[in-house]
Order: C-alpha cells, then structure tokens, then sequence
C-alpha cells in the first residue's frame, strides 16, 4: 500500500472511516479543526456514515452517548478546553460502559491558553476529568503514522472492553505532515453488540443507565468497573524502549517530546553516556511495572513533559525512591529543545 503524506489530524480521521467509524458529533476548535473538517468531507460520500456539528461542546459529547447507546462506532474530538466541558458527559458514558473514541489535540492553558502544543491534559486523561471512580484508556502516539495506527486500535479497545478510549495528542503533532501507510485494519466483528439499544422484538429490552439511587447497587456496579480495569491494566499496557540495554540514565517521555529525546539519546550516546529512552505509549494504562524494572539498573531518571510536571508523579510512584527521579519542562505551548534537554541530562549525570 502506498505512503500517502498527510496532516495528523487528517491521519487520525482517515484512519477513523477505515476502522468503521459511523458516526461524529464535535465542535470545531483550534488546533483539531482538520480533523472535523475531513471527516465533514468524506462521511456524507459514504452509507450509513453520520456527521454532525453540535452546538457545543457538551451537546457533542451526549450525542456520542446516544450513538454508543445504539451500538454505532463513534467518535468525538477537540482540544483542551473543549474536552473539559465534555468531561460530565465522558463520566456519564464510562458510568453506562459504553464504547467511543475521543481525540484530544492538547493545546496550552490552563482557561483558553493559546492554539500552540503542550501536554498539560495529562491529569485530566489519565486520573479521570469527571465526577465519579473511572478510567480511559489512553493512548499517546508520537507520530502522524501511529496517530493512524492508534486510532484503529482505539475503537478496537472501546468496543473489547465497553470503555471510552482517548487519543492524546498535541497540537504540533495535529499539525505537522508525515508519510503515513494506512495497513491497520479493524479486527473487531462490529455486528456483535447484543448489549445495545436498538429494539426489544423477541427478547427483553436492554437498559443501559449510570443512574443507581441505592448505594449498594451503585458499589456493585463500580466494582464491576473496577474489575474490568484490572483487566485493562493486565492486557493493555504498552512501552518503547530505546537504548536501554545497558543505559545508566533514563529520559522518560511521551508523545512529540519523545521524538526529541530520543535524538538527545543518540547524541548523548555519541559523547560516551550511556542514556536510554522510556516512552509510555499508554499512559493509562501506565507501565509501573517496566519502569520500576529500569529502576534496579539505571543510576537516575529524568522526565521531560511539556508542563508543570504531570507524568514525573506516575514515574516517581513507579521508581518508589529507589533512585532519583528528576524533571525537565516548557509551559505555555514551548517546546523542548534538544540542547535543553542535553544539558540537563548532562547536569544529571553530573
């Protein structure tokens, strides 16, 4: 199959229709528009495909419940604060175990910030937005190939597990242009779905609800949840390794940041210091148990995050004070550069 040279957010959107999305609701937002606009483009040519943009933000993210309800594939998308007011309909979708896929293009804040990248939503992905105890899966790609290849993987994991699954990208990797080979295919029988809603002849009429006014029924069903999310977290749990065979510093990061540390890795190996690359591509579930594996025998870890520090506490929870963990960031939609963070691996290991 021929490498086509696309726009992330158009990737994430081609690679949506290929993995049987059905339906989109969203609201246009800097920087995710092309992905709402591609799929307003190419949905109406084919059967049985629904787009629509909602009024807002938090009408988008209850037609996304409806839809699911009915047993359609679907997906919204938007940016930071666009996600924050769908936060009350995802923790209503994850109460009814209903499937979708939301792509989150991570733009600075906090309040409406600016248009430029940052990986500030890493809170608001991996430890729940909303009310309520659950979880997402969620998947941060680094590439515009892996931002196709995950978004397939994505429906597949909803629909496994009955689950919202996030896409958490930034608004550099939204933007930039890659050679990307859509060869990700579904592999999920989309016909299986006998919990859905859409209609009761012959048998007993489903009820998909999150409402439980008795706190015993409401324990029961959050402990069912709770299972499930032990399984994800057996299953799921997704890591890159790079130059850590015999590493003695380990640079921790996700999505486009891992891009630069892994050229600072290279450069750093060209000088005689043995550094080493841990990218997280599943931030939840987070790989604990590799990291803490690392532990036993690098000397030290640095994380570098496009914020305040948001995954250094999943590192350091991970390390458990077995060595020293040290941070590096840019806020406000700067980038690491690669001699920013060559200079703190050096201070590092210094």
């Amino acid at each position: 199959m021929p490498k086509i040279l696309m726009k992330g957010n158009e990737a994430i959107a081609e690679s949506a229709l290929r993995a049987g999305c059905t339906h989109y609701f969203g609201y246009p937002i800097t920087p995710q528009t092309e992905l709402s606009e591609y799929l307003a483009r190419e949905m109406p040519k084919r059967k049985d495909c629904f787009f629509m943009q909602a009024e807002s933000e938090v009408a988008a993210i209850n037609m996304v419940l409806g839809a699911a309800s009915a047993g359609a594939r679907v997906m919204t998308s938007s940016s930071s604060p666009g996600i924050s007011l769908k936060q009350e309909g995802i923790s209503y979708i994850a109460g009814c175990n209903l499937p979708c896929v939301i792509v989150n293009m991570v733009r600075g804040g906090p309040g409406l910030g600016n248009i430029a990248p940052s990986q500030g939503d890493y809170f608001q992905a991996t430890k729940g937005g909303g009310h309520g105890d659950y979880r997402l899966i969620v998947l941060a790609p680094n590439s515009v190939q892996e931002l196709a290849d995950l978004t397939v993987e994505a429906f597949d994991l909803a629909d496994k597990y009955r689950m919202p699954v996030m896409v958490l990208g930034d608004g550099l990797m939204g933007q930039m242009m890659e050679s990307v080979e859509f060869s990700k295919s579904s592999e999920n029988d989309l016909s299986r779905k006998p919990w859905t809603t859409r209609g009761a002849r012959g048998r007993k009429p489903n009820i998909i609800n999150s409402l439980y006014l008795e706190p015993e029924e409401l324990e029961k069903e959050n402990l069912k949840s709770l299972q499930k999310y032990r399984e994800v977290e057996k299953n799921e749990k997704r890591i890159e390794l790079f130059e850590m065979a015999d590493a003695e510093y380990a640079i921790v990061a996700f999505g486009i940041v891992s891009r630069i540390a892994k050229s600072v890795v290279k450069e750093a190996r060209e000088k005689g210091m043995k550094a080493g690359l841990i990218r997280p591509v599943t931030l939840w579930p987070f790989p604990s148990e590799e990291i803490a594996r690392q532990a036993e025998k690098v000397k030290s870890f640095l994380v570098a995050e496009l914020n305040m520090g948001q995954m250094v506490e999943d590192v350091r929870l991970a390390v458990n004070g077995r060595k020293p963990v040290h941070f590096i960031g840019r806020l406000g939609g700067m980038l690491l550069t690669p001699q920013q963070l060559m200079e703190k691996l050096e201070e590092v290991a210094k």
